[in-house]
């Protein structure tokens, strides 16, 4: 069985970036750090960071004296201030430099009076806290929630930089109606840019397609709903999810996976799905 893997798959530059400051801390034996949220959306990254006594918070409240990261996601300019005054803590930004112009060009449109609208999913971290850098801003995600906004005299376009390019372009196709003056900033990063297209492509080439990452991660699921268009597509986070009965008749598989994937998972894909035999596979 052939296996093809899409480049660009696992870490994108802004999770490497996240992951290797964290890293260092833990060489340089920073006290007692903590990071405020996941750092990425991948339960096995986190866990192998928790296995070396890194430990996640989820409230402002849970965290104690030490070494505080911001997570590659970002926050809000309001809840940064809330981490900064926190006694005996070193606060470290990991936020996505991509993310970081996603709010700046937030925080600017805002400032000239455009009605902010973020292209991304409501809950999703990135997007909330790119919202945090705009008052009144509104989170939308699909063509008929763009429809449904009032019209006002100026909006003004953020995008969450993990984003399928093809699905942004119908909502702001759908937000020319709703102003007379529409300034886009197009915030998708390069990986994301690079990642879909590399997953088409292998996805037209295979019989069947296996995207590796977080059950949790938006970019993933993305990727898997680009390779479910061309051939069947499994989503899983590892190994252990494979089963026999998706190869049969399968002559070349694909792989693609999630910005947040790390390696190790999608070498121990690779292997599985290479020796069908062991018990990696079901």
């Amino acid at each position: 069985m052939e296996i093809l893997i899409a480049e660009p798959s696992g870490f994108c530059f802004g999770v490497k970036r996240s992951i290797d400051m964290v890293e260092k801390a833990i060489a340089e034996k920073k006290p007692n750090i903590q990071i405020f949220g996941p750092i990425v959306h991948n339960p096995q990254q986190i866990k192998a960071l928790e296995d070396k006594g890194v430990k996640m918070v989820n409230s402002i409240e849970e965290i104690q004296p030490g070494t505080v990261f911001i997570r590659a996601h970002g926050i809000s300019p309001k809840v940064f201030q809330q981490l900064k005054s926190k006694q005996e803590v070193e606060l470290i930004d990991a936020t996505c430099p991509f993310v970081k112009v996603e709010q700046e060009n937030a925080k600017k449109l805002s400032e000239e009076s455009y009605q902010v609208i973020i292209i991304g999913e409501k809950n999703h971290p990135e997007a909330l806290g790119a919202q945090g850098f705009a008052e009144g801003s509104i989170i939308i995600g699909t063509v008929e929630e763009a429809r449904a906004l009032k019209e006002v005299p100026k909006i003004g376009v953020v995008v969450q930089t993990t984003l399928e390019p093809e699905a942004v372009d119908k909502i702001v196709a759908e937000l020319y109606h709703k102003a007379k003056e529409i300034r886009v900033y197009n915030t998708i990063c390069q990986s994301t840019k690079m990642r879909q297209p590399a997953a088409r492509n292998i996805a037209e080439k295979a019989d069947l397609m296996i995207v590796v990452g977080g059950k949790n991660s938006g970019n993933t699921r993305r990727l898997a709903e680009v390779c479910s268009r061309i051939k069947p597509t499994h989503h899983i986070e590892t190994a252990v999810e494979l089963k026999k009965e998706w190869f049969k008749g399968v002559s070349k598989v694909g792989i693609s996976a999630g910005a947040s994937t790390p390696d190790f998972i999608i070498n121990e894909v690779v292997n599985a799905i290479k020796n069908m035999d062991s018990d990696h596979v079901k």
